[in-house]
């Protein structure tokens, strides 16, 4: 008898989350966005980990602690994906997830699809990425999820507001954007 992990299950759960309610990905050609795309993303200096500060959760986020994704440029050109995150508290179960980005061609590598579970890639939107990539936004045309991200664990209040209230300007819902509790040795 086969016994699935539970992330696996998450992502089949995502996934099919994704397929019901046409999630499908959205390139820049296709659809205005309200949610910018970053000029430029430079994907060597965008690799590597990224502590999630601030979210809108999605259904698998939701009590997420300690979350961080990291990101390898593949020499196929795809972007390997880890997400991991405690689980319900700093001490909790260590849950990992692994899609892959698919980099949409003329978007500057700032649109990706990405993919949890194939075939189904989701919209990614890198939208912001401060100049010394020390700090990342991504969001989604939906205006359902959005991901802030920083190099270090721990970002000050006033930086917080001042990404929250940009998230704000692009018409998300900032009464769902929530801090990702951060606590590291």
């Amino acid at each position: 008898m086969n016994t699935l992990s539970s992330a696996t299950i998450a992502a089949s759960t995502l996934a099919v989350g994704l397929v019901a309610s046409g999630c499908a990905m959205t390139s820049a050609r296709d659809k205005a966005s309200p949610v910018p795309l970053a000029p430029q993303v430079d994907l060597q200096r965008f690799a590597g980990d990224w502590y999630v500060i601030g979210i809108i959760p999605n259904f698998v986020e939701k009590n997420a602690y300690n979350s961080v994704e990291s990101y390898r440029l593949d020499d196929d050109g795809t972007i390997a994906t880890t997400f991991r995150y405690r689980k319900g508290s700093f001490d909790g179960p260590l849950k990992t997830m692994t899609p892959r980005g698919f980099v949409e061609p003329n978007s500057n590598n700032a649109l990706w699809g990405m993919q949890v579970f194939w075939p189904i890639k989701g919209e990614y939107r890198i939208a912001h990425v401060e100049p010394d990539y020390s700090t990342t936004i991504i969001g989604r045309s939906k205006l359902d999820y959005v991901w802030l991200m920083s190099r270090k664990p721990a970002m000050d209040d006033a930086s917080f507001e001042k990404y929250r209230t940009q998230i704000g300007s692009w018409g998300y819902d900032v009464t769902k954007f929530v801090r990702v509790p951060q606590q590291w040795p």
